[in-house]
């Protein structure tokens, strides 16, 4: 049986409604969509990007966006994941203590420089560091950066990640699934938007 579209679930989007039409106009991007999904959240193999970790930098990703369903739904996830159950409370402190707006950033010297932005350089609590171990640490740390500061990311960031026990080939899997989190939560935000507009 296949796999409800994630999106449309999201959404809360009904079969032959407006909004199916409406995506339905879009099949292939549609697919790579739910194809995303199932690749970064149901992969064959996960390698050594375990489904918890999956999850709990997910959960910590879409909360950073702020309450929705789509955050809502990672939460669950992980609460879900027998080896994720420990990382809700640790992982919910933290997406508090990262809270922020953006993006910030600097720029490299130039025209573009008068667009500098200071901002939050979250780091993980101590008191979260051993409830959540090197490698969730280095990786909530890279993943704020992602979202909030793309601008300031450089090879110091990647070392931090290699030194925290994250392969190269995690590290790409990694970059994708934060890249696709804020994909999906913008999109499900603007369907929602425009399923209360048309209510």
């Amino acid at each position: 049986m296949a796999t409800k579209d994630i999106i449309d679930t999201l959404a809360g989007i009904e079969p032959g409604s407006g909004l199916d039409a409406i995506r339905a106009r879009r099949l292939q991007a549609r697919e790579n969509a739910q194809k995303s999904y199932l690749s970064l959240f149901e992969p064959i193999d996960a390698g050594d990007f375990s489904l918890a970790e999956r999850a709990a930098v997910a959960a910590f990703v879409t909360g950073l966006h702020g309450e929705s369903p789509v955050a809502a739904f990672y939460r669950e996830k992980l609460a879900a994941n027998a080896d994720g159950t420990a990382l809700v409370e640790p992982i919910q402190i933290e997406i508090g203590r990262g809270k922020t707006s953006g993006p910030y950033g600097a720029f490299p010297a130039g025209p573009l420089s008068v667009e500098n932005k200071a901002g939050l350089i979250y780091r993980v609590s101590a008191e979260r560091k051993p409830q959540l171990g090197a490698r969730l640490v280095a990786a909530l740390e890279h993943a704020h950066l992602l979202v909030f500061r793309p601008r300031d990311a450089a090879s110091a960031d990647m070392k931090a990640l290699l030194a925290a026990g994250w392969s190269t080939t995690g590290i790409v899997t990694f970059s994708q699934l934060v890249a696709f989190l804020s994909f999906q939560v913008r999109v499900v935000s603007g369907l929602r938007t425009l399923a209360a507009a048309s209510a």
